[in-house]
């Protein structure tokens, strides 16, 4: 069951939105407000979360409420990593929340929170163990990052690559189990009450193994995206159908983003798009498809009536 739609994934992340050529964010809240319109249209009932920033910016989210964008959202995602990418202390997430707060009557969720066993799995332990004790009173919904390692021969979604260092090489140990299903330290602590974020790569063999594993660890909330530049693959769609299919049983946010390079500003998945309606026309497409709008049987009223 898909409870929200997420628009985007970190926009003010040059790794996920260019904003080189979108210096005020404009193009992006306009695009947010279309789609958040045309989702609206088609299922009042979605959830429409503004996701997830990074870095955790209340100075972003009072820039997109001047344009209107926050009108159009029920919920702010936030993404924190303290101990592996953030500048500040595992402690002062609490001190993170308050700072959006101040800006926002719109309810918080956190939608990417993890820690890396690139140095030793007791670590990782550590914050999972922290960061639920700090958050889970104060949100209402969290997705732990992630679920499984990165296999090691794929690329990570990053702009720079290996050039990163140590920041880079990070991505690959975000799991709760190894990329071949192997749990770590952290797994055997891992609590219900925390939601998963899993992102899917297209036609991903990893698809059936995640399902196993995320319904051992008895999770109820899930996270997970869809790629608009993926659905001009061939047979886009029938991964796509066999992905969600997959996912039914859980209560899914599903993140919408990366832009098709034939419609961007120029030809890269972190472009924004020339025109912001063809985004909102895959927002509608994706709840059309997984999400529609529930409708009661006409003949309830007429047998009321008689």
């Amino acid at each position: 069951m898909i409870e929200a739609v997420m628009l985007w994934n970190e926009p003010n992340n040059l790794s996920h939105w260019d904003f080189k050529l979108d210096p005020d964010w404009k193009l992006f809240a306009r695009m947010a407000i279309e789609a958040a319109q045309a989702i609206r249209a088609q299922n009042p009932s979605l959830r429409i979360v503004l996701g997830g920033i990074s870095p955790i910016d209340p100075n972003f989210i009072r820039l997109l409420g001047s344009y209107g964008v926050l009108d159009h959202v029920d919920v702010i995602a936030l993404h924190g990593f303290p101990l592996d990418w953030n500048h500040w202390n595992i402690y002062q997430w609490p001190d993170r929340l308050e700072e959006i707060r101040a800006v926002t009557r719109r309810d918080i969720w956190i939608s990417e929170v993890g820690a890396s066993s690139f140095g030793a799995e007791e670590v990782q332990l550590f914050g999972l163990k922290c960061m639920a004790e700090l958050l889970l009173p104060r949100v209402e919904r969290i997705h732990w990052y992630s679920l499984l390692d990165l296999p090691p021969t794929w690329s990570a979604t990053t702009r720079h690559k290996e050039s990163e260092g140590s920041s880079y090489y990070r991505h690959y140990y975000m799991g709760l189990f190894d990329h071949q299903g192997r749990p770590k330290l952290a797994a055997g602590h891992f609590s219900p009450e925390l939601g998963i974020c899993q992102w899917f790569h297209f036609n991903d063999p990893r698809l059936s193994l995640a399902v196993d594993l995320l319904r051992d660890l008895r999770i109820k909330y899930l996270r997970t995206g869809l790629s608009w530049a993926d659905a001009f693959r061939e047979h886009s769609w029938d991964w796509f159908d066999r992905q969600m299919s997959a996912l039914e049983d859980f209560t899914t946010t599903v993140t919408l983003c990366f832009t098709p390079g034939h419609l961007g500003v120029e030809p890269h998945y972190t472009s924004p798009p020339r025109n912001p309606r063809d985004f909102a026309d895959f927002a509608t497409w994706i709840v059309q498809r997984y999400a529609p709008a529930q409708r009661e049987a006409v003949a309830t009223g007429a047998a009321d009536a008689a």
